[in-house]
């Protein structure tokens, strides 16, 4: 062997790292949070609403974490800039981005406003894209690499005849966004990846887990093309992230990974 084997604790070890999460506040930005704290990196959180946030820094601190809050959206160069620039001040250095900011918009294409169609784009997208390009300059700058995890989805893998127009193309561009820069930022160290889950629980899909007629028949709908048989939940994406932030994802770049009870497999 050309290298002595880590141990399986050194190879998920982010203790000390510094780590920014947008979309804190959503069902996996807070899940993100709380297990990037809990696994001892240095936290970021942002999102655009303060009182959240300050309640969820509170809750970190008290299990013994180290938070920053910075209420800020990534919808600007601008803000993307300052959010980086909030973590480098405060800890010296940037080593792990999360970007879990973004949205949904569900109608049939002949339905759909252009404006609409637009606003996912902007969100699910460019947003994603300057929140990483301000990463990657800080990451480049510093010479020593670092981690970018995006969130896609299985909409991003298949289509849907529900209307996902928007959604659909919004995260097969975050697809392109992580293989273009798998292959970008190679020579950096900076590997960038994605999560993309099929549905699980969250404030835009909550109601899919209700006892309504309307939500069974979703559910059974789902459930038959999820071998595992079961809707998701935001835990089932904390094993892959802390995979994708750590040292044993070193050598994988430019990839979306599938946590989705199979439902992509078939």
């Amino acid at each position: 062997m050309s290298k002595e084997l880590k141990s399986p604790h050194e190879l998920f070890d982010i203790s000390g790292k510094v780590a920014v999460v947008t979309g804190s506040l959503g069902a996996f930005g807070s899940v993100a949070a709380r297990t990037l704290s809990k696994a001892g990196s240095k936290l970021v959180i942002a999102d655009d609403k303060q009182d959240k946030l300050d309640e969820l820094a509170i809750e970190l601190k008290d299990d013994g974490g180290e938070v920053l809050v910075v209420a800020k959206w990534p919808n600007s160069t601008e803000n993307c800039a300052a959010i980086i620039e909030a973590a480098v001040s405060a800890y010296g250095r940037l080593d792990i981005l999360v970007v879990a900011s973004g949205t949904m918009d569900v109608d049939p294409i002949i339905d759909m406003d252009v404006s609409r169609f637009e606003e996912v784009m902007r969100v699910n997208v460019t947003d994603s894209w300057m929140m990483t390009q301000a990463a990657g300059r800080q990451m480049t700058e510093q010479g020593d690499g670092g981690k970018v995890v995006l969130v896609s989805s299985a909409r991003g893998l298949l289509g849907h005849p529900a209307g996902y127009s928007a959604y659909c193309s919004s995260k097969h561009a975050v697809n392109g966004i992580v293989k273009a820069l798998g292959c970008e930022w190679g020579k950096e160290g900076i590997t960038i990846n994605a999560l993309a889950p099929t549905v699980f629980r969250s404030n835009q899909t909550s109601w899919m887990f209700e006892d309504d007629e309307l939500a069974a028949a979703t559910r059974k709908s789902i459930l038959s093309r999820i071998p595992m048989g079961r809707l998701g939940e935001p835990e089932d994406l904390a094993g892959p992230l802390l995979f994708l932030v750590s040292p044993a994802s070193d050598f994988h770049t430019g990839h979306t990974i599938s946590p989705d009870g199979g439902y992509t497999a078939g």
